[in-house]
């Protein structure tokens, strides 16, 4: 048995807002995920959909995982350098009849609650700018297993159906991109949030499709605000402070159950980081998809 690949994790944001308190939780966990393991951590950022990348942002959001003591250790990927490969894995996918062209319209659609009825598949649309391109799916449960959460099952054709690979506004599909990206920087970790476990069997049939491995996953729970949505850069989720970086650290590690000692309280971002790779249990943390922010952090 071939000894298994040196661990190598990834903290991906995307660029459209400054990183809150959510998304230190989320690269905390995998940066310490990898550390621990004595293994690579890497930054990518997730700018493929230019319009609602706010200039400036990505740089931003590199400088402050630095003050947060977080350091890529390699060169760090951007998806807008990618669009080539992107675009030759559709087309070849295309060609081989496992990808489609389809002009359906959100009307369209309205009637199927969100599951593709495959109204295209056979129709053979010529290639267009305007059209949407769709990967077809198999009629059989895909299972991902997590290190955390309980096993989760997914019948891609009867809970979504064919999805799309490339939008109509010729935007490529965080689906595709994420597991081609993933296989380029050799991940086999990814630690991430919850919110993105229902995707995870679309990503595994693209990762079959590839006939590539599979990486682990570990899917923690979301911080939810008292209203019931997530901390996020789109409802103007107070941006992390440079400033106050041992204070929130040791926040964030209290939000992923390490239960650091008081002591380090006062500690810096380096006495913080060394504590809490020497201690990372993320079996601590709760297997479920969310845990309450305002009543546990505040």
């Amino acid at each position: 048995m071939p000894p298994a690949a040196p661990y190598v994790g990834r903290f991906a944001p995307t660029p459209s807002g400054h990183l809150h308190f959510g998304s230190l939780v989320a690269a905390l966990a995998s940066y310490l995920d990898a550390r621990q393991q004595q293994g690579h951590w890497l930054i990518r950022v997730e700018d493929l959909d230019q319009p609602r990348s706010i200039p400036g942002a990505s740089q931003q959001i590199i400088d402050t995982l630095a003050c947060y003591g977080m350091h890529s250790d390699g060169e760090i990927l951007y998806q807008h350098d990618r669009l080539a490969r992107y675009q030759a894995q559709v087309a070849q996918w295309l060609g081989e009849g496992k990808a489609y062209y389809c002009d359906c319209s959100r009307r369209d659609l309205a009637e199927f609650d969100g599951i593709y009825p495959g109204t295209c598949r056979q129709r053979q649309l010529p290639p267009a700018d305007d059209h949407a391109i769709r990967l077809i799916v198999p009629d059989q449960q895909i299972t991902t297993l997590d290190r955390l959460q309980p096993p989760f099952s997914q019948n891609l054709a009867t809970s979504l159906g064919d999805f799309i690979i490339r939008r109509r506004d010729g935007i490529f599909a965080y689906q595709l991109a994420v597991v081609l990206d993933d296989i380029a920087q050799g991940i086999t970790d990814v630690v991430r949030g919850a919110d993105l476990l229902d995707s995870t069997p679309r990503q595994q049939w693209i990762y079959q499709l590839l006939g590539q491995p599979l990486p682990r996953y570990l899917h923690i729970p979301l911080l939810m605000r008292a209203d019931g949505e997530k901390l996020s850069k789109r409802l103007g989720s107070t941006p992390l402070d440079p400033a106050q970086a041992p204070t929130q650290l040791f926040r964030a590690l209290q939000a992923l159950a390490q239960n650091p000692p008081a002591s380090l309280r006062s500690a810096s971002v380096d006495e913080l980081l060394n504590w809490a790779i020497a201690h990372w249990q993320p079996q601590h943390l709760s297997a479920t998809p969310s845990l309450p922010y305002d009543a546990r952090f505040d």
